[in-house]
């Protein structure tokens, strides 16, 4: 019995982190555009679209190495119980303009379908408080946004 405890432990310790519930941050940064897209409690066409286009333009991608993203953080964003897993990579890794870019292509997304729902802009709120960004940067980059900029 000991034997056993002992051998599920040493897996657990030498888990891969995404196993261990550590993202790499590509794959968090595109789990959260897709949690924004579904934010509505559906993910339209041109939300799917505007992830894709989002991940390409922040990481400076192919659309072909966006969509590969996609598929490897789709069933990372379905078996999350949260989006701090996903924030806490961002804030671990980078500085604020970073982040606040992000949270740019976040609003991008959630304005694919001409639409910014209330789920949509609660996520938002939440993703740019977890990510410690302030109201000014939350509503600058919403403006700018809806402005086109």
């Amino acid at each position: 019995m000991l034997k056993a405890l002992k051998e599920i432990v040493r897996q657990l310790t030498e888990a891969p982190d995404t196993a261990a519930g550590r993202h790499s941050l590509e794959l968090a940064v595109v789990a959260l555009l897709l949690e924004i897209g579904r934010a509505d409690h559906s993910i339209a066409q041109e939300e799917l679209a505007a992830v894709v286009r989002a991940a390409a333009a922040v990481f400076g991608i192919t659309e072909a190495e966006s969509n590969a993203l996609v598929d490897v953080a789709a069933p990372a964003v379905e078996s999350s119980v949260s989006i701090f897993e996903f924030t806490e990579v961002l804030n671990r890794e980078l500085l604020p303009p970073r982040k606040k870019e992000i949270l740019r292509a976040l609003w991008q997304v959630a304005l694919a379908d001409g639409r910014i729902d209330h789920y949509e802009e609660y996520y938002l709120r939440k993703v740019a408080d977890l990510l410690h960004l302030s109201h000014k940067d939350f509503i600058s980059t919403k403006l700018a946004v809806l402005e086109g900029r």
